[in-house]
């Protein structure tokens, strides 16, 4: 599942070519909107709160066109005529302005809905790490609102800061020290935790390569996230990983043993 940053530049790519342009043609391929047509109204806007792109449409009423990637899901942006890069059959969203056609493939999320519903979709989450109403305090709390949750698992809530995915859950516990499988009650300084989870989103939001260590050459952007076995780049001891989270919901997690030795 695409991280925070990723989200955002997919938000920034939208907006390049929708924001204040007239829809042609409209086309939602899921059965729930089948029928919706939203051609002749304007894109006022993508945003994107943590992992969800809202799409702001000023048409009969304002609509919010809410979508997710999950796993699988990309937006992507075609001149008029061109080929699309991914079969049609994949497409579940084509928002066409003339000039530009977004189409979304394989999105696990699409909603229409009343603009001042939004809430109803994103109003769950916790701070957008990358949003412009970001409040670390509040963050904070919410992350270590359940002391006994393994850090980890707390990192990867999205109620509690909206953004961070299993690369940086891995990364920023090995740059604060911390065990992912330890509890969250045992973290120091909170508020420095999410402040450092907001740098790291902010830093690399404009590129595509995630770069957590300074160093993009291959094999030496990341400190653990995809290293298992590997050598810890700071210390030399092999790294270990493991599936962390509730059952059905696990997602794998990186750490090295002796720079972030279990509490």
């Amino acid at each position: 599942m695409p991280e925070g940053d990723a989200v955002w530049r997919t938000a920034e790519r939208l907006r390049r070519a929708l924001d204040g342009r007239r829809l042609v043609r409209t086309d939602l391929r899921v059965p729930q909107h089948a029928t919706a047509d939203l051609s002749g109204g304007t894109v006022v806007e993508t945003v994107s709160r943590g992992k969800h792109l809202l799409t702001r449409i000023a048409h009969d009423r304002d609509w919010t066109l809410h979508t997710h990637l999950k796993m699988e899901g990309s937006w992507r942006v075609f001149r008029a005529g061109e080929r699309w890069t991914k079969p049609a059959h994949l497409a579940r969203v084509v928002l066409d302005v003339g000039s530009r056609s977004a189409v979304g493939f394989q999105l696990g999320v699409v909603d229409l809905l009343p603009r001042d519903r939004e809430d109803d979709v994103v109003g769950h989450l916790g701070p957008d790490l990358l949003g412009p109403e970001w409040d670390a305090d509040v963050a904070a709390q919410r992350l270590t609102a359940e002391p006994d949750r393994p850090l980890g698992e707390a990192l990867l809530d999205q109620r509690n800061l909206a953004g961070i995915g299993t690369i940086y859950r891995s990364e920023l516990c090995f740059l604060t020290g911390y065990d992912p499988r330890d509890p969250v009650a045992l973290v120091a300084d909170p508020l420095r935790m999410v402040r450092l989870a907001r740098s790291m989103l902010e830093q690399n939001r404009h590129h595509p390569q995630i770069c957590t260590t300074g160093d993009k050459r291959r094999g030496r952007s990341l400190w653990v996230y995809g290293r298992s076995g590997e050598p810890c780049l700071r210390c030399g001891t092999p790294v270990e990983h493991d599936q962390l989270g509730e059952p059905g919901r696990e997602r794998i997690a990186y750490w090295c043993p002796a720079c972030q030795p279990r509490r």
